[in-house]
């Protein structure tokens, strides 16, 4: 015997919220990926705990696609243990969610750091890098406009004469244009790039924040209407 009156529409709206659950896995999996891919290969950020926030939100993500999926089966057939087992499964999520938004507040409190010595890194690697890794570094200060860490000045390193970057620190880029410009405001740009990669990552990360907000409200009324349609469910068995 199914579920009548109020709780058919209890059950429709959990089914409804899981295919929203199902919306958002399959969302954090990509916004976990890109903000891997940003963390590691536009930015190049080594530090290992940069890879904890990107990786947890993967995880989530898959967790939830799949918990959604059982989610939405254990609504349309009243399976009884089905949406208990829903139930407890979401509110594990949530509290690994928890774990990991204190875990991202952290990253957070020492962004500044991880940046600052993640570019000093790239500065150094340079020279003996890749051809696709310094073309990264390039693609970095001119879609940024700027040049080295701090200023142009961190590039001294660069060439013999300590007078020289990249041609990507140009204002106009042209060929061999940083040579000997290193100090010319007009040629080369003097701001260095850690304020622009922390603002980025900082906007992306309050993205992130907002978006894990409101996951976690979809969540918690998931959890409402499933205790809601177990109540209905064990009343219908009751009844029989």
């Amino acid at each position: 015997m199914g579920v009548e009156g109020g709780m058919k529409c209890v059950k429709f709206l959990l089914f409804f919220f899981n295919f929203i659950f199902w919306l958002c896995g399959l969302a954090l999996i990509v916004v976990g990926i890109l903000v891997q891919m940003a963390l590691h290969n536009t930015f190049m950020i080594r530090d290992a705990s940069a890879s904890g926030a990107p990786i947890v939100l993967i995880g989530i993500g898959v967790v939830i696609f799949f918990i959604a999926f059982f989610g939405c089966c254990g609504a349309w057939k009243e399976n009884y243990c089905m949406v208990t087992t829903f139930a407890i499964l979401i509110s594990l999520v949530i509290i690994v969610e928890i774990a990991a938004a204190i875990a991202g507040y952290i990253f957070r409190n020492k962004l500044s750091t991880v940046v600052q010595d993640s570019l000093t890194e790239m500065i150094h690697s340079y020279k003996n890098g890749t051809t696709e890794f310094r073309r990264s570094v390039d693609k970095l200060q001119m879609d940024l406009k700027c040049c080295g860490v701090n200023s142009s000045s961190d590039w001294r390193g660069f060439k013999p004469d300590g007078n020289s970057v990249p041609d990507s620190c140009c204002v106009n880029v042209t060929a061999n244009c940083g040579i000997g410009t290193m100090a010319n405001p007009a040629k080369v740009y003097q701001k260095g790039c850690h304020d622009a990669v922390e603002a980025f990552l900082k906007k992306n990360i309050q993205w992130v924040i907002v978006a894990a907000l409101v996951i976690a409200f979809l969540q918690i009324m998931g959890i409402v209407f499933a205790c809601m349609l177990m109540r209905g469910i064990r009343s219908g068995y009751e009844v029989m």
